[in-house]
């Protein structure tokens, strides 16, 4: 059944966030959400919020948490998209160590998501090998910069199971643990592999997209179908499992859509060009996570908003490996 959400139905939620491009949430109420400047902001589930963590930079660079986990000892593994790049661990106390900062000898670089699975598996993405990362964006249908790579970590350590990526992103697994999809913005589309055990086999493109679709953040919901917010055009995405699009909610600005498309083209564009959009409710969402008691509360990540957006979805999430846990 096709799903369509209005502007009118988006509330705001929590104040004075700082990119908070990753949401996670839990059965019991609480959001956390990345938060520039200091690690993770932590919104209790009566409003209050308190920052996790108090960081500018790390190894003399810009600290810019992005993807975060939460771990089963309550602390956080956050990935870093600044120049330092890499996997780092952020204490409940808001304390800061590495977790990975080299693999096979040579830096992670900017590191885009990290996700816990059910079996206690950690996933990460590599965006690019390539910095500043504005080296990996690219028009549609030209050349693409195809070295981002998908890392797991579990028992026998940390390895690359998928490399080519042109602009990796959000990872995520279906819920019956068959199929691993990654997010490529750049180049427009999202890329499934299956599941056998923990290799990764039968790489195909999942679905598509034109002109002014970057998609970033991913999620399921109950039905199977992978929901997908994309930056700069504010179009939050369902694909049902043949592939299929469907456009739930959108804000879009045709001119800024219109004048990203042309610096892509043009070899112009830089990072900040893409961090913000002139629209008034969404602004450049760029994740999608399902929450509250019954899994039918959406909330959205952004680039360029202090808040999140939300609203209530007709259809639930799929419960993530940490829903149950407590803070």
């Amino acid at each position: 059944m096709p799903l369509s959400i209005s502007l009118s139905d988006v509330k705001t939620f929590g104040h004075g966030l700082r990119r908070p491009e990753c949401v996670l949430c839990n059965r019991h109420g609480d959001v956390f959400v990345a938060h520039v400047g200091h690690g993770v902001m932590h919104i209790a589930p009566d409003g209050t919020q308190r920052t996790i963590g108090n960081f500018a930079e790390v190894d003399g660079a810009a600290w810019i948490p992005n993807g975060i986990a939460w771990m089963p000892d309550n602390s956080f593994l956050v990935a870093n998209m600044g120049p330092a790049g890499g996997l780092w661990r952020l204490t409940r106390e808001g304390a800061l160590a590495p977790v990975l900062a080299e693999l096979d000898g040579l830096p992670l670089g900017a590191t885009n998501f990290v996700m816990r699975d059910d079996r206690g598996r950690t996933w990460v993405t590599v965006t690019t090998r390539q910095w500043p990362i504005s080296k990996a964006f690219a028009p549609l249908g030209g050349p693409t910069m195809d070295d981002g790579y998908l890392i797991l970590i579990d028992a026998q350590g940390p390895r690359i199971v998928a490399d080519g990526f042109a602009f990796a992103n959000e990872v995520r697994i279906d819920a019956g643990g068959r199929h691993v999809y990654v997010v490529e913005t750049f180049g427009r589309r999202i890329t499934r592999f299956a599941l056998e055990g923990d290799r990764l086999v039968n790489r195909t493109v999942f679905a598509s997209f034109g002109h002014g679709t970057f998609a970033d953040g991913a999620a399921f919901d109950a039905e199977g179908h992978l929901w997908a917010a994309s930056i700069v055009s504010n179009r939050l995405l369902r694909i049902a499992p043949d592939g299929s699009v469907q456009t739930v909610l959108e804000e879009l600005d045709p001119a800024h859509v219109d004048r990203i498309e042309r610096l892509l083209a043009e070899g112009t564009i830089a990072r900040q060009d893409v961090q913000h959009t002139p629209t008034r409710v969404l602004r450049n969402i760029a994740s999608v996570t399902f929450g509250g008691p019954d899994l039918r509360t959406v909330y959205l990540g952004s680039l360029g908003g202090d808040t999140l957006g939300t609203f209530r979805s007709p259809v639930a999430g799929v419960p993530p490996a940490h829903w149950n846990q407590k803070f």
